[in-house]
């Protein structure tokens, strides 16, 4: 039986137990109640509250835009519509970088106001204090290293990260700093299948890959991307299970047609 179907609730000290027993995890975003009322009823383990939803939700370029209001607002919405999931929420760039206590009041009023399970935060050494402090409050943390959004202008490109030895070096250490910190799991967002594989052995909390190979202890994909909702985003690391996109622009085609046409409503369909 596996660890995944024998609990009603998902908590970080499952997916602690699911790593141990070899379990994959599986994790996807959601933004709204409709899509978490899908997700939650699909069987995934966590659902991410993702500051991605500054792309696929507001249309801006990047992540940092995104305020702490909006994200939850966003998880508040994900979470009235979650039975089974673990809800992680994102915080939004500029709510923990200052200093350790903005922090921790960011998480709080995430989960004061959300009503979610945890957060992630992206980072590695230069977060450490923010983490603990965060924890001591008793709230779980979700690490983030590798290619992390919030930083794109320092890097520059989407490209893979940590390719060259000095900065491969550097995440082997911040994985290990931020499971000392006290993160329950770490998201590793495109970095070498290789590189991944051997940080997921040294550790004894699971990571969850986006874009870094098969041997994470989980995997996580933006659901827009995963049911072909965003148009013309295919990256290599993307499996897209529908293309959403082309069948609901079909249907607002149809719609539009029969009401021009002066078939919709019918006979039936009126009082």
């Amino acid at each position: 039986m596996s660890v995944h179907k024998e609990i009603k609730r998902i908590t970080t000290n499952t997916i602690q137990e699911m790593k141990q027993k070899g379990e994959k995890i599986t994790m996807l975003t959601a933004y709204d109640y409709s899509m978490a009322t899908i997700v939650d009823e699909g069987g995934v383990d966590v659902i991410l509250v993702g500051d991605s939803a500054s792309n696929v939700m507001a249309g801006h370029e990047t992540t940092l835009p995104i305020t702490l209001d909006q994200m939850i607002y966003h998880a508040a919405s994900v979470v009235r519509a979650v039975k089974h999931a673990l809800v992680v929420v994102d915080l939004p760039f500029g709510s923990y970088q200052g200093n350790s206590k903005e922090a921790l009041n960011s998480a709080i009023r995430i989960m004061k106001e959300s009503g979610a399970h945890a957060v992630k935060l992206e980072g590695g050494a230069e977060v450490r204090e923010s983490i603990e402090r965060i924890i001591t409050a008793g709230i779980p943390v979700m690490g983030h290293l590798g290619l992390t959004p919030q930083s794109i202008y320092k890097f520059g490109t989407y490209t893979v990260r940590a390719k060259e030895e000095a900065e491969a070096g550097r995440l082997k250490s911040d994985v290990l700093i931020l499971q000392e910190a006290g993160c329950f799991a770490i998201v590793l967002e495109k970095i070498p299948a290789k590189l991944a594989a051997e940080v997921s052995n040294s550790l004894k909390i699971p990571t969850i890959g986006i874009g870094a190979g098969q041997q994470c202890d989980g995997q996580v994909l933006v659901i827009n991307d995963m049911i072909g909702l965003t148009k013309g985003f295919k990256p290599r690391f993307l499996r897209q299970y529908l293309n959403l996109f082309e069948e609901i622009n079909r249907a607002v085609q149809s719609y539009v047609k029969d009401v021009k046409s002066k078939s919709f409503p019918n006979e039936k369909e009126q009082y």
